[in-house]
């Protein structure tokens, strides 16, 4: 099983968080503007449904093993 966390740096998220939101949402590191780039993205949903221990394509979510 893995959880879900944020990444731990406070300057990176707070200015992701502001590009996301003039995006509407949508990955900005994805072209496309589909439900599957809307932020958390459907790769990194799988990945967390799938028990991958990992980052998300832009770097703003982790995930990490929990026993």
């Amino acid at each position: 099983m893995v959880k879900v966390r944020l990444n731990q740096d406070k300057n990176f998220v707070e200015e992701f968080k502001k590009t996301l939101s003039s995006n509407d949402g949508y990955c900005p590191c994805r072209i496309e503007k589909t439900e599957d780039t809307k932020c958390m993205c459907a790769e990194f949903r799988k990945m967390i449904v799938n028990g991958v221990v990992g980052e998300c394509h832009c770097g703003l979510y982790y995930t990490e093993r929990i026993e």
